[in-house]
């Protein structure tokens, strides 16, 4: 495990012609790898990355690479690695990879220790296992760490309350909080990303199904909109009221999850919270309710609360697990609770990764410009990276927009013109 692990090295070439076609969606990434290429600002950093690896995950190694960067990967989740570009990594690009679709979670930590050993200056997260890790076992690496990214709601969770206590000990970009990152990869990847894993794992029509999301946040407006767009019947769960209210103007019903649990025939949980999905909900749900998660731990839902329930379990597709309970309903769980989205599909389309890439990459070289000025807390991506991301990709799509003018821009500056 010294150099990478991963399922079979003869995978790669498959797994490069499939970056290749990622690469293609991903202009913005592209034309920042160029510059990095000429400008190497990452020369001499020792990176390592804890994310899902696939094609989009691959671009972005590799552009860090052209940049200068000595990069190790490791999985941020068991089952959303791509096995043959993991060998891509490794045998066509020589980025040591430590990820093994279905790998157990003993493996998963030995994969992010054998990350860790490569004693990085910078982490990039995604869910902030490593991090984690890095706090609680790795503690001699924290002397060489010179700051971090995080990629998603729940990792920037776990980091805000880390920082909040005063146990983080080097300084975050939270990637996740930029508006090129949650308003278009959290809305519009994960609602796609998410209707294709459940579509692929069971094959059921979506049109006049009772679709249950929990959750009102970015990634479940974004499933929400989509089911709704496939002809379901959307029902919201909420705990927050602004965002229960949101969702009813909407034009989504919405209803504490123990009255959905009796109407839905698909559920999917986006909260990054626990036992969002409870033993009481198991018990009133319907035969042949279908369970996901596309939050980013498999704990959204209580699988061990069903598995007490339930008088037999069967694999009865890839991915889907059939609970039968003593009653004879059958309970359906795709993918071990696991994000569903990356699971059975392919995660997001290349083409919105681009933009939470781009977001990584030049967070990553401005805390390498400004790591004197970061003290040990959670920072959002500066502005001026996220407009510069928008531009570059409306540039891509062929689409111009307005300049304000001198008088225009002089106006919104002064106070004086009133009606």
């Amino acid at each position: 495990m010294d150099k990478f692990d991963v399922k079979d090295i003869k995978l790669a070439e498959g797994g490069r012609l499939r970056m290749e076609w990622a690469e293609r969606e991903m202009p913005v990434l592209r034309s920042i790898e160029e510059r990095f290429k000429k400008e190497k600002p990452l020369k001499g950093i020792r990176v390592a990355a804890c994310l899902h690896v696939t094609t989009e995950t691959a671009n972005l190694m590799t552009a860090l690479q052209a940049g200068g960067a000595d990069i190790v990967l490791t999985a941020s989740n068991p089952l959303s690695t791509q096995d043959d570009v993991a060998a891509a990594l490794v045998s066509h690009y020589e980025i040591p990879t430590f990820a093994i679709k279905g790998e157990s979670n003993t493996i998963y930590y030995k994969h992010i220790h054998a990350a860790l050993d490569h004693k990085p200056h910078f982490t990039m997260d995604d869910g902030a296992d490593m991090v984690s890790t890095i706090h609680k076992d790795r503690r001699e690496l924290l002397d060489n760490v010179i700051g971090g990214t995080e990629e998603t709601t729940t990792g920037v969770i776990r980091l805000r309350a880390m920082a909040h206590d005063g146990a983080l000990e080097y300084p975050i970009i939270a990637v996740n909080d930029a508006m090129t990152k949650h308003l278009f990869d959290n809305r519009y990847g994960t609602g796609q990303s998410t209707l294709d894993g459940i579509i692929r794992a069971t094959n059921v029509l979506i049109a006049g199904k009772t679709f249950v999301v929990a959750g009102y946040g970015w990634c479940a407006r974004g499933l929400a909109m989509r089911a709704k767009g496939m002809g379901a019947n959307v029902i919201v769960t909420e705990v927050d009221s602004l965002k229960a209210l949101e969702a009813v103007m909407d034009g989504f019903r919405v209803m504490p999850m123990m009255e959905a649990a009796k109407e839905g025939n698909i559920f999917c949980t986006l909260t990054g919270d626990l036992n969002v999905i409870d033993k009481h909900h198991f018990e009133v749900m319907k035969d042949g309710a279908i369970i996901s998660n596309s939050g980013h731990f498999n704990v959204e839902i209580n699988i061990p609360a069903l598995e007490e329930m339930a008088s037999s379990k069967r694999l009865v597709r890839p991915f889907v697990e059939e609970y039968k309970m003593d009653d004879g309903r059958r309970l359906h769980i795709l993918g071990e609770g696991r994000l569903i989205n990356l699971a059975s599909a392919e995660g997001h389309p290349a083409s919105v990764m681009d933009m939470s890439f781009a977001n990584q990459a030049l967070s990553l070289e401005y805390m390498i410009k400004n790591a004197d000025k970061l003290e040990n807390t959670v920072y959002g991506v500066p502005q001026d990276i996220d407009l510069e991301i928008a531009r570059l990709k409306l540039e891509a799509m062929g689409v111009g927009i307005d300049t304000l003018t001198e008088e225009q821009e002089k106006y919104l500056h002064s106070w004086e013109h009133g009606t």
